[in-house]
């Protein structure tokens, strides 16, 4: 059983626009008033928790990644490199030498290990970056992907390992994911305790929802929904997902043009319902 100081709690949902930063930044205001709690923004390729709680960051590290690097007086210009790279970073033809797009590059390394001669070797490139902040009492941890790389988990790891070696100096710490089911998302919820899915009453709601139900359930990881702009839609769509996938809906949050109006000025969102997640969470 883990420590209550070092609960770690993933907010997410399979549809982008459903209010998931909307509930985390909530969620962690709320928790702040009396806990010490740590905001992780894992939505690498857009974080913006930052804006909603008007948190001025700071920069703490630089993420980087390795890429292949040619010793071209080794190189005997077979091709094999590029033939073996499938993200199309190395264009290789035979008898000249290769030309590298670092841009392209995941990192993977088989083109290291395709190489006889072993003219291959390893430099680095930076593919993002990693900043703090604090306000109202709350920890601000953030991931930003460069723009044009292709490979946002690294970010999303990189963030991992920090949240490991700071967990216990917080209550709580509440990661942000990315929406979807693709790998930052993966990799954010892989470290998390409990998870909450945040979804809307729409056919599109539905649909993404059940994604991420699925997803949750492969990795073992404890999942309720969040049901957001509860009175929009029809909730069947919702309630029949819940039943089928043995879940439990338990909070429902009502539109709100308040909300929205707090949000566009980057003022902490206040709403009766977040005390609703703060009791599942404290019996689960």
């Amino acid at each position: 059983m883990k420590n209550f100081s070092s609960k770690i709690i993933g907010i997410t949902g399979g549809k982008g626009g459903t209010g998931k930063t909307t509930v985390a930044t909530a969620l962690a205001y709320e928790l702040a008033k009396k806990h010490r709690v740590l905001l992780v923004d894992a939505d690498v390729d857009c974080p913006n928790d930052h804006l909603l709680l008007d948190i001025k960051q700071k920069f703490y590290k630089k993420v980087e990644q390795r890429i292949p690097v040619w010793d071209f007086e080794k190189c005997i210009k077979c091709g094999l490199c590029g033939i073996v790279c499938k993200t199309n970073a190395i264009v290789a033809i035979k008898d000249k030498d290769p030309i590298f797009v670092p841009a392209q590059c995941n990192g993977c390394g088989a083109c290291v290990l395709k190489c006889s001669e072993k003219a291959i070797g390893w430099s680095k490139k930076e593919i993002g970056k990693i900043y703090t902040g604090l306000n109202h009492n709350i920890n601000l941890l953030t991931g930003e992907l460069k723009i044009n790389e292709p490979i946002s988990e690294f970010i999303v790891n990189s963030l991992n390992k920090i949240i490991k070696k700071k967990k216990n100096d917080y209550d709580y710490t509440i990661i942000d994911t990315a929406a979807g089911t693709h790998c930052p998302v993966i990799a954010a919820l892989e470290i998390c305790d409990t998870v909450f899915a945040v979804t809307e009453p729409t056919p599109l709601g539905g649909h993404d929802l059940e994604l991420i139900l699925q997803l949750l359930i492969k990795m073992q990881i404890k999942i309720d929904i969040i049901l957001n702009r509860s009175d929009i839609g029809d909730k069947k769509i919702i309630k029949i997902l819940a039943k089928k996938y043995q879940t439990k809906i338990i909070a429902e949050i009502p539109y709100s043009k308040n909300i929205i109006l707090k949000c566009a000025k980057g003022k902490p969102v206040e709403d009766e319902n977040i005390n609703e997640i703060i009791n599942r969470i404290n019996h689960s």
